[in-house]
Parts: structure tokens; sequence; C-alpha cells
């Protein structure tokens, strides 16, 4: 019986048959693992925490355009308060 997971080829396979069709065959088709399992472990480790701070970057940038907005209101709103006397 075939698996979903067989018939499903990620992104990152995709990389991995352009860097290097042969290794993509024997562990997708053969099943060979790496042996630099503590390399691949590192950088899956650090793109999370890439991600993680991009995450954290979107969220201080709203925050940012949230604070500026309302900025922008409560000087307009003096504004408006001036010229009315």
């Amino acid at each position: 019986m075939v698996r979903n997971d067989d018939l499903v080829i990620r992104a990152g396979e995709i990389g991995q048959y352009e860097y290097c069709a042969r290794a993509w065959w024997l562990r997708r088709v053969l099943g060979y693992r790496s042996h630099n399992v503590e390399e691949m472990t590192a950088g899956a480790e650090e793109h999370s925490r890439h991600g993680r701070q991009v995450v954290s970057y979107h969220r201080w940038q709203r925050l940012a355009y949230l604070l500026l907005s309302l900025a922008a209101v409560v000087g307009l709103l003096l504004f408006w308060s001036l010229v009315r006397g």
C-alpha cells in the first residue's frame, strides 16, 4: 500500500534534488540516511530560531505602525482643536 507521504515531494526535497539528484534518490527511494545528522539538526534549529526572529520583527513592525497611526490621529486632533480656537 502506498502512503500519502510517499506521494508528496516537499520543497526541501526539490532543493536536495537540485543539489545532488543521486543523494536525493538514495534517501527517497532506498531509504539511506545521511551521516551528517548533527549538522542537519543544528541547521534546522538555526532555521527555527531565524523564523522566530522574523515573526517577532513583524509583530514589532505592526506595533510601530499602530503607534505611528495613533500619534498621527492625536496630532490631527490637536491641530483641529488649535484651528477651531
